[in-house]
């Protein structure tokens, strides 16, 4: 099948033939729809995510599934899925208590690019090709956890959907299940891309009474009102928590940072109201190392978490984000800025370091 590659990092991918085996107990075969070009793929790129290479990237992908392994009662040949980076176990005490995001199954398997059992399966003439996030979608082909194919409604348009695999459901869940904004509240979120679009929506569907994108580019923060931001931020035209501080007189009660800057979750943290709510989204280098004032402390501003795919239950909140698009309530055809063939997964990378694009559909065929 044909796939895009990861063989070193800072290198564009290469487009190859490989091979994909049979899913294995309790795993799917899903043939790829479409999928989602993702600011997290462009961390592994750089290097700032260690991945073992080579890799088949991508990790927020759709589409249908074509044969299931022993053991496996859901989802069934022929169902329409979205690929969730957040499968699970199902069997370990944070799975029993619905923390899903906190499965340590997951969290041993993903750096070393395998599946539950600790292996691929992918590979390309006797070599092994690691799977990214239990996902890997730049590819015809790939095969999941069945926990990570979640069924969805089949009147939804397949490869639209593929954005609720991670950006879409990454920043909703954040703030619906974790920072569980309340109509009122006041809300900072910093980095207008992808996922901090869906942020903006959700806490705008939330009933936040501010909602703040904050941003360096002009046309970012054009998208942020269009998905319901009531006050702009431009991060270039001077310090954003002062101009924060001036629109709400008292600091936010949630600021979410969406890009992965340390510097960044300094002032989301500095924006914020005492008691006020810190929420990191963005993945930040992984020898990253916050320096927090005092001071800020002291101010009550002690509330930093960082936001793991927004503490969310894929079999619930996934379905539950796609009829909530299919009921016209959240925006997911207005975050595609482009639609390209595989082929072309250099040039959808290269436009968002740009800041052209809010996300680029790729498509395998």
């Amino acid at each position: 099948m044909k796939a895009a590659l990861l063989r070193a990092i800072h290198e564009p991918l290469t487009i190859e033939e490989i091979e994909i085996a049979e899913p294995k107990t309790g795993e799917v075969l899903v043939r790829i729809e479409a999928s989602g070009v993702c600011h997290s793929d462009l961390h592994r790129i750089h290097g700032d995510f260690p991945s073992p290479l080579p890799m088949v990237m991508g990790h927020e992908g759709s589409g249908v599934v074509e044969a299931v392994g022993p053991g496996v009662g859901s989802p069934q040949v022929g169902d329409h899925v979205v690929l969730s980076i957040g499968p699970y176990c199902n069997e370990c005490l944070a799975c029993g208590a619905g923390r899903f995001s906190d499965c340590p199954e997951i969290a041993a398997m993903r750096p070393l690019g395998a599946l539950f059992d600790g292996t691929s399966r992918l590979s390309k003439g006797g070599e092994r090709i690691s799977n990214q996030s239990f996902v890997s979608s730049f590819a015809e082909y790939t095969v999941v956890p069945a926990t990570g194919a979640i069924p969805v409604r089949k009147d939804a348009p397949l490869d639209t959907i593929a954005l609720v695999g991670c950006g879409v459901t990454t920043g909703v869940a954040a703030v619906f299940n974790d920072a569980r904004v309340a109509p009122g509240d006041r809300v900072a979120v910093f980095g207008c891309g992808g996922v901090g679009l869906n942020a903006v929506q959700a806490a705008a569907l939330a009933g936040a009474e501010m909602v703040i994108g904050v941003d360096l580019l002009d046309s970012k923060l054009e998208f942020a009102k269009e998905f319901g931001a009531t006050h702009t931020v431009n991060a270039s035209e001077g310090d954003p928590v002062e101009q924060i501080r001036e629109l709400t007189r008292i600091g936010v009660d949630h600021a979410f940072e969406v890009i992965g800057i340390p510097a960044v979750v300094l002032q989301g943290m500095a924006s914020l109201k005492p008691g006020g709510k810190m929420w990191v989204l963005g993945v930040l280098p992984a020898d990253a190392v916050l320096e927090i004032p005092w001071w800020q402390l002291m101010a009550g501003r002690q509330g930093l978490q960082f936001s793991g795919f927004g503490a969310a239950n894929p079999r619930a909140d996934i379905p539950r984000i796609v009829d909530l698009y299919m009921a016209g309530k959240l925006k997911l055809d207005e975050l595609i800025t482009e639609r390209l063939p595989l082929e072309r997964i250099n040039d959808a990378f290269e436009m968002m370091e740009r800041g052209e694009v809010a996300r680029t559909l790729v498509y395998p065929r």
